[in-house]
């Protein structure tokens, strides 16, 4: 028996409005995590010595990984986007 039988309209509305705004909140701290892990890996990729100020070779490696992460992320969210409006027709 679903948990949800026992509901009326309006409490089924709110359980999937609960529901979808958890959804999102989980998504969010996901990207977060990704975003930290990335942050990670572009410095340990690009920053041999942290200094008063960056070097040519290391703003430009900075700014190559920030871009190809932005590049990523634009493609999943637009993936996801697609996703979404699919399962919602």
């Amino acid at each position: 028996m679903d948990s949800f039988d026992n509901l009326s309209a309006s409490e089924k509305a709110e359980a999937t409005e609960l529901q979808r705004m958890i959804a999102i909140e989980q998504q969010k701290a996901q990207f977060q995590a990704q975003v930290h892990t990335f942050t990670d890996v572009c410095w340990d990729k690009c920053v041999d010595s942290p200094g008063s100020k960056l070097d040519y070779r290391t703003e430009t490696c900075l700014q190559n990984c920030v871009e190809r992460f932005i590049d990523t992320t634009l493609m999943i969210t637009n993936r996801f986007s697609q996703m979404v409006q699919k399962g919602g027709h």
